[in-house]
């Protein structure tokens, strides 16, 4: 089946099986003793399907709790670019938990679902919590990868999702650029101090630098979660580029005795934001249980299921101090650093014949 149609008949699908849950409001309906049934679309990006299976029952329990109400959430996954265009053609998310803030922004832009200043709706420019890219590696880490510069290494291959389909994808790439350039200028306090030739010549060097990294990938999955099955289950590639969380998650599930993480000195602070699409969920009629619901994800039980499930919480002091430990520690760099904003990143690297489209070649 073609992939599109794939997309179509999958979201489809799942709009039908949402009516037929919530009946014909397509929100709510009354159960047993007439509590009210009350159910939410979460539109999100791969790598949260543990995360969210487990925050969507505290949610549950506390929604019951102070509204006498059970609610169930529905999950949508995929790659973030492919999620936000979904919800663009018609996939009514009641919220969505996407892995970059330009995602939202188009969505904002192109359909009017939800304000412009969506991001100043929750705390922390509406990200609940972050994580960073790192490495995993076959176990022994028989390459010997331990920071960027090695991915150089003649007779490695590396696995990464796509740019134009993968917000995880963009980020790699991104903390991928950032720390050549910081190796081109001395850091990021190298960085900001340089004069525009300067930086000129190291954005060559950094492109370079990508573009020897895609030389050696062999398959661009379409999302993180398939990029790690790719790595893992397929036993692709030599060391694979991902989100800290779903690099734990994989060291988890395989028991430790096949892959180990390396964290590299630099890397970028990703901040997956969270929204909610007002439109939908005012023609659902849930936008009060769609803002708690979020809300949830700062709350100490969000917090710390975020922490457990190895996302960065944005509220440490919530969270044990043996939770904590396990984070590495590692200098990030704001995107901000070196683009400014999303927009600019976006339209420079991953549009329509951008610096990607320029220096991929498929196989």
């Amino acid at each position: 089946m073609d992939l599109m149609w794939k997309h179509t008949f999958g979201w489809l699908s799942l709009w039908l099986v949402s009516v037929a849950l919530t009946g014909c409001d397509g929100s709510s309906q009354r159960g047993e003793g007439g509590v009210k049934k009350v159910q939410l679309l979460n539109v999100s990006y791969d790598p949260t399907r543990e995360f969210y299976q487990e925050f969507n029952e505290s949610f549950a329990a506390h929604w019951k709790a102070t509204k006498n109400e059970e609610v169930y959430v529905e999950q949508s996954h995929g790659g973030a670019g492919k999620q936000a265009r979904a919800v663009m053609d018609g996939l009514e998310a009641d919220v969505i938990t996407l892995a970059l803030g330009y995602d939202i922004d188009v969505i904002a832009e192109r359909t009017k679902l939800l304000p412009l200043d969506w991001q100043s709706k929750f705390p922390k420019n509406s990200a609940p919590y972050s994580s960073t890219i790192v490495f995993l590696v076959r176990k022994g880490n028989p390459k010997g990868i331990k920071d960027w510069a090695d991915l150089e290494k003649e007779g490695i291959e590396i696995i990464t999702p796509n740019p134009k389909t993968s917000g995880g994808a963009r980020w790699n790439y991104l903390a991928a650029w950032g720390a050549a350039l910081a190796k081109e200028l001395g850091g990021m306090e190298g960085i900001r101090k340089a004069t525009p030739e300067q930086r000129a010549a190291a954005d060559k060097k950094a492109r370079a630098f990508i573009e020897s990294i895609f030389r050696k990938v062999p398959v661009l999955d379409s999302g993180a979660r398939g990029a790690t099955n790719s790595f893992v289950q397929r036993q692709l590639g030599d060391v694979l580029l991902t989100w800290e969380n779903e690099a734990f998650l994989a060291l988890k599930e395989s028991g430790g005795d096949q892959v180990e993480v390396v964290v590299p000195k630099l890397s970028i602070l990703a901040e997956p934001p969270v929204a909610v699409v007002d439109e939908y969920a005012k023609k659902h009629g849930t936008q009060e249980i769609a803002k708690a619901y979020l809300e949830h994800l700062y709350s100490p039980q969000g917090q710390q299921l975020a922490a457990k499930h190895f996302f960065r919480p944005n509220s440490a002091e919530l969270i044990s101090t043996e939770q904590m430990a396990k984070f590495a520690e590692v200098e990030l760099f704001q995107l901000k650093d070196i683009w400014g904003s999303w927009a600019e990143a976006q339209k420079v690297h991953f549009d329509d014949g951008g610096i990607f489209d320029q220096i991929y070649q498929p196989k």
